[in-house]
């Protein structure tokens, strides 16, 4: 059985550091750049439900079926987003990887190909996960695009499965990857970045 607890991860610029209220500041104004709170099919909290997303977020700590991150740039030093693991289920070493946003300038950058490595290596790798779940809104492309380009494989769809923040009902689109293909998706993910920075160098 997988015993996930609060954790820092580091690698290639970016750390993941278990959220605490003291990071409200940080994850409003990283929320900010791009006002992605305007986006209706994702849950990027707007300036007046920061308090009650990050207490959320404590709360499924503390009951044990979530386990929070802010993603931070080190060479700045600034907050740019957040993620976490959720709907854990301990006994049948699964968790699922979502509640992840960047600020917009970060988007469309190698920090999702990181975050996903550190992610997924801990999970895999140090925690002993048999399985890791994706999901996604049916209406938010970008990201079901992204998470096959992990290279997750798509489970289904869930018809009306759960509201948004503008009152109306998604379909839920739901990937997973599992422990022996980790190995291809790391070589995969690790080939995406080398070649990010390649191109960064020239």
């Amino acid at each position: 059985m997988i015993l996930p607890s609060p954790v820092e991860l580091e690698r290639d610029g970016l750390r993941l550091e278990p959220m605490g209220e003291r990071h409200r500041p940080d994850l409003l104004a990283a929320a900010a750049d791009g006002n992605l709170w305007n986006l209706w099919y994702t849950g990027v909290p707007a300036p007046d439900e920061i308090d009650a997303y990050i207490a959320s977020a404590l709360k499924g700590q503390l009951d044990g079926h979530m386990l929070p991150w802010i993603v931070r740039e080190l060479q700045s030093g600034s907050v740019i987003g957040s993620t976490r693991y959720h709907d854990m289920i301990l006994d049948v070493d699964r968790v699922e990887i979502g509640y992840t946003w960047y600020s917009k300038s970060h988007q469309r950058t190698s920090t999702n190909t990181i975050c996903k490595l550190l992610l997924l290596g801990h999970a895999f790798d140090t925690l002993g996960c048999k399985v890791v779940g994706l999901r996604t809104d049916n209406f938010n492309f970008a990201s079901q695009r992204a998470i096959e380009a992990l290279g997750a494989k798509k489970d289904g769809v869930l018809r009306h499965y759960q509201s948004r923040r503008d009152g109306t009902v998604r379909d839920t689109v739901m990937y997973s990857i599992l422990d022996g293909e980790w190995p291809d998706v790391r070589h995969h993910l690790e080939f995406r970045l080398g070649k990010h920075k390649n191109n960064a160098i020239h």
